[in-house]
Parts: structure tokens; sequence; C-alpha cells
């Protein structure tokens, strides 16, 4: 397959590479590339996962080569790929796949937010990055689709079909609009700052969120634990709370664990969590790199050179 040309007659239209971590039939995907092809101002390239790949991480496929095959989207020039969403974004700017590199990458709309010590788990946010450590400027976007609702509402949603999902999403991608329009001027204009990706997340209640909010990422997170599935729990529905086990291969020879969800923590200062569930839109710039908290580095400053000295009495 010979790479596609991108730079096409649409020279002065900025082109925006999509990829996320739901998978290319994902209704985020396909709203937010609808909702870009509407305005008529961007040249669009898609390079996403085949199949759904939420909590990947920054994982990467190394020991195998990936199946890419050219699909069917309105309005862009799409690809579906067997990868993760790390390798999307990686080949989606490598000029492998596409003939020029994308001005700007957005990975997303995800299904659920992405704030504090999730983003570590999440291939949308890793997606970003992996363009950011490319060289090209990125943007996560994933929306609360399911804050603050009780299991039964949840449940209701969860069995929306895909127009009314795509609907909700379209309202999200026009949300982001003027974001990423002032982006890719700021890119055009070269006075986009370079040491950072962004990561949005927006509320549930978009029609009545507060306004755009730039945050830090916290340490909230969902407080998981483990339990052992049984015989009598046949795919995890006999509570709410387990997630997607299967007991069907169950054998006195194999035990079966399934995660389980037993809280939520949230942090108490102005994070992104925090202002998400006041309604905000959090604009969150993250590195690639972590740092340690102050004392932290205090602490081993004082402690390295003990083990140092220590190892010296040991070799006399």
């Amino acid at each position: 397959m010979e790479k596609v040309d991108s730079s096409n007659s649409f020279e002065q239209r900025p082109t925006i590479l999509i990829t996320n971590d739901d998978g290319i039939e994902a209704p985020g995907l396909k709203a937010l590339v609808s909702v870009l092809v509407s305005t008529h101002q961007f040249n669009l390239l898609v390079c996403a996962p085949q199949r759904e790949m939420s909590a990947v991480g920054h994982s990467i496929t190394w020991r195998r080569p990936l199946s890419v095959k050219q699909v069917d989207m309105d309005g862009a020039t799409a690809f579906v790929v067997s990868g993760t969403p790390a390798d999307c974004a990686s080949l989606g700017v490598s000029s492998v796949l596409f003939s020029s590199v994308p001005d700007l990458v957005i990975s997303g709309i995800n299904q659920g937010s992405n704030c504090g010590y999730h983003i570590v788990y999440s291939g949308t946010a890793a997606a970003a990055r992996e363009a950011f450590l490319n060289g090209v400027p990125a943007v996560s976007i994933s929306y609360d689709y399911y804050g603050g609702l009780n299991s039964e509402q949840m449940e209701k949603m969860l069995r929306l079909d895909a127009k009314a999902k795509t609907q909700d999403y379209a309202s999200a991608a026009k949300t982001c609009l003027p974001i990423i329009s002032a982006i890719l001027v700021e890119i055009k204009n070269q006075t986009y700052p370079q040491g950072f990706f962004l990561n949005i997340d927006l509320p549930r209640d978009l029609a009545n969120h507060k306004g755009y909010k730039l945050t830090k990422q916290g340490k909230s997170m969902l407080k998981i634990g483990w339990r052992q599935i049984t015989s009598n729990v046949q795919g995890g529905k006999s509570s709410s709370t387990v997630l997607e086990t299967d007991a069907s291969s169950l054998s006195q020879e194999n035990l079966l664990f399934g995660r389980e969800l037993r809280g939520f923590k949230v942090d108490k200062d102005e994070s992104d969590q925090k202002c998400l569930q006041e309604g905000y839109i959090t604009i969150t710039p993250l590195g690639a790199l972590t740092h340690p908290d102050n004392d932290c580095q205090a602490y081993f400053k004082d402690w390295l050179p003990k083990v140092a000295q220590q190892m010296c009495y040991r070799d006399d």
C-alpha cells in the first residue's frame, strides 16, 4: 500500500490528524470528524485502532508488524490500525502512511474523563503524548460522559444507540472548536509553545458548563480492588461494581479474579478532576516527564550520601 498524499489542493487549510483509544467506530471520534468536516476549514486525517484500547497507557507494538487498512469516512482520509493508540499517533505523524506531517494531532473524544492519576493509564492521553514526543503539537480530549450518574442512570446511558451518543459527542466537539481553531492560529504564526501537550476534559452537563479553566494534573483516581469470581457470577452481572468479568472459563485448575470499583479519591485543591466536577472545561498542560515533590528531593538529597558512606565502610 502506497502512502496517501495528504498535501492535496487545500494547501491553505491546516491538517489535523485524529486518533483515539476507543476504536475507529467510537461515537466520540466519528462526531469529532463530522464536526470538523462541517466547518470546511481543515484537512482531516484519521489513524485509529481497530478495536477498543482503553487503559493501555503508552504501550507500543514492537515485535510484530502493524496491519493497516484504509476505510471510508466522509470528509477524511482514514486508516484503521491493528496497534495501540501510541502506535497510531506515531504512524500518523511519521510521513510513512501520509505524505506530510499534520499540523496538529487530536486524540479523542474519549468516552469518560481522563484526570489525575488516570492520565497514566489513558490511551487517549498516550496518543497525544506520542505526537508530542515526535515534535507535533497535540491535544487529548475526553468527555465525562457518565460523570455524576448513579448506576441505574449509567445503565440507561450504556443502552443508548449509536446515533444518540453521536449527537452528545457532536456537542462536545463543537464546544472544543474555539480551542482547536485558536491553537492552529498560534501554530501558523509559529507562536505556539513546544514544551507540552494539552489534556482537555469536558463536564457531563455541557449545556451549563462554567467556561474554560486552566488546571494542573491532580492525584485523583478510582479506588479499584480485586474480588474472586465464582460460578455464581455470570459475566460479572451480579454486582454493578464488578468490571467486565467472565466466569465461563472457571475450573478447579483456574482461579478467576475481576477488578472491582471501591470508591473515588478526589483532590481538594484546584486540580483537574475537582474543577471538572464543578462544571468547568479543564485545560491541563502536560509534559512527558514527571517531577517528584520537593520534599522527596530533599529526603533523598540527605539519604543518598549516607548510603554511599555505608558502601565505603563495607569496601574497607
